[in-house]
């Protein structure tokens, strides 16, 4: 599976953005795909993950409520719905994929990874 993250800017706080991401492979939708984020020197961090039915997902705490994540399959496509977005929110964001679900939430667990899309909210 090769992914391909999409769709990083610079935002004004309180603003919205979405970012994509787009995977090859016909086994994309039997993969659970995360959302990281890595701020310059600092640890790749877990935003969210969706299941690969779309059903379920799950969050941060720092994001609850804030970000959407969803698929569709179809496209072979994982969106991450940014909104009210805070300074603290700058990072790179990178998305992942991976088999077998034990947490969901540590980068070690996810087998693929896209290259990143930067995100700058000003305040």
């Amino acid at each position: 599976v090769q992914l391909q993250a999409s769709g990083g800017g610079l935002v004004q706080a309180g603003g919205s953005l979405r970012l994509s991401c787009a995977a090859s492979g016909r086994t994309f939708s039997t993969y659970v795909v995360g959302w990281f984020r890595q701020c310059p020197g600092k640890e790749r961090d877990f935003v969210a993950y969706v299941t690969w039915s779309g059903i379920s997902t799950y969050y941060a705490d720092s994001v609850k409520g804030r970000f959407i994540i969803s698929r569709d399959n179809a496209k072979n496509t994982v969106y991450l719905q940014m909104n009210s977005l805070k300074p603290e929110d700058t990072a790179v964001y990178y998305c992942a994929a991976l088999g077998t679900v034990i947490t969901g939430r540590r980068p070690s667990e996810y087998d693929y990874w896209g290259q990143g899309t930067l995100v700058t909210v000003s305040s």
